[in-house]
């Protein structure tokens, strides 16, 4: 299961990362404004948090190999849409080209949930790591297929900037493929039947709903927004900032691809430590890399190497919070409403970083790089606060309060 999982991540990886640089730069090209590049990232994050509930229903109601393959093919068809933007010169075809592709974002996502849905307690982390830890290779192949990109465009006649979205189209395609024709038993109906529970509308509620109830779900909720808006304010804002500072291109993609490398290739370390340690454990420790990381962008901003060490801590506290965050979701929501918070925790995830975004750079503007890293600590303070009360109170976090209920009840009832 986790080997299907994270076959379909490299190629959806592969698709994403193909047209992440290219979409900025087509957005700039078809509005005639370099001021509108920037739409690329938020329409894809938007898209991302838009698709995301409505994928956890799919999930909900269909099992995850359908929701899955859903997702990809929604992706799939926003790069053959950017492809018809380019060629008939419309901005606005490309934004909603762009939204769709956040589906992409959005199934990616999910694919890490899907991972705990059979997993054990003790393995939880691990497995839901090992998928998010393929996330690298697409995310190290794809912008690199911007040449042979533009090659096979130039072959096939489409317009400049645009080929690489024939890859990202094709990628999103054997992705659906994989899912539909590879993960069996679906995961999530597994589950289901596992607790002699089953699919369908009595057994659904929203994902609002069930966290409703559910303080430690919540937690988890806010732990993973925090930490992912610190984490997009902080980095969106790192290639302006050394740039007006006069670093190279070469030193700005270094930082940036350190940063990547942060995010993803040490998330089986946070996986083990999740499964380890616990889930609370895992997130503090992602608390305190991040703090690290925005102390060091406050005291060292003039300095490219200071910057640079305190991206990749940025990367490793994400890392660790959203990869001991989400294994908080999956086991702290009962089988039959997992996917819908699971979605929950997805959209307030891309809509808390579409929002560190878009306020980062006025921040910058009037703080500072210093003070933008200053001011992003206070998120991190939020998620610290929050644990510290819930301690205080006694209730502890580190708890499993649905092992009970999660378990197949005797005879079968």
């Amino acid at each position: 299961m986790v080997q299907v999982l994270a076959g379909a991540q490299i190629l959806g990886g592969i698709g994403m990362g193909a047209t992440l640089s290219l979409g900025a730069l087509l957005a700039a090209e078809l509005s005639g404004s370099s001021s509108w590049s920037g739409m690329a990232a938020t329409m894809s994050t938007l898209g991302a948090a838009v698709l995301a509930v409505p994928l956890a229903r799919l999930a909900q109601r269909s099992g995850r190999r359908i929701s899955l393959s859903t997702g990809a093919l929604i992706a799939g068809a926003g790069a053959v849409l950017a492809i018809t933007a380019a060629a008939v010169s419309q901005f606005p075809l490309l934004l909603l080209a762009l939204l769709l592709l956040g589906a992409g974002s959005a199934t990616n996502l999910q694919a890490r949930f899907a991972a705990t849905d059979l997993a054990s307690e003790a393995t939880r982390g691990r497995d839901l790591s090992l998928v998010v830890w393929f996330t690298t290779i697409g995310a190290v192949l794809g912008p690199n297929l911007f040449e042979p990109g533009e090659a096979l465009g130039a072959v096939l006649g489409l317009p400049p900037l645009s080929g690489a979205f024939v890859f990202s189209a094709v990628a999103q395609a054997a992705a659906a493929a994989v899912y539909a024709v590879c993960l069996r038993p679906d995961p999530l109906l597994r589950a289901l039947t596992l607790r002699g529970t089953a699919p369908g509308p009595e057994r659904r509620r929203g994902g609002l709903a069930a966290l409703r109830g559910n303080p430690l779900a919540r937690y988890a909720v806010l732990a993973i927004a925090c930490s992912h808006a610190a984490m997009v304010a902080l980095m969106s804002m790192t290639p302006v900032h050394l740039r007006d500072h006069g670093a190279s291109l070469a030193v700005v993609g270094l930082t940036i691809s350190l940063h990547v490398a942060g995010m993803f290739a040490f998330s089986p370390v946070f996986g083990w430590l999740a499964d380890r340690a616990g889930r609370i454990a895992g997130i503090l420790v992602g608390q305190a890399l991040l703090l690290g990381a925005l102390i060091l962008a406050w005291t060292g901003a003039e300095s490219a190497a200071a910057v640079t060490v305190s991206l990749i801590l940025l990367g490793l506290g994400w890392s660790a919070s959203v990869v001991s965050g989400s294994a908080l979701v999956a086991e702290s929501v009962i089988v039959p409403d997992r996917a819908a918070v699971q979605g929950v925790s997805d959209l307030s995830m891309n809509a808390a970083g579409a929002l560190g975004g878009a306020l980062a750079g006025p921040l910058l503007t009037a703080l500072g790089y210093s003070g933008l890293g200053l001011t992003v600590t206070g998120l991190v303070g939020v998620v610290v606060v929050w644990t510290a009360v819930r301690a205080f109170t006694g209730r502890a976090p580190a708890g499993r309060p649905l092992e009970a209920a999660d378990a197949p009840r005797a005879g079968g009832s």
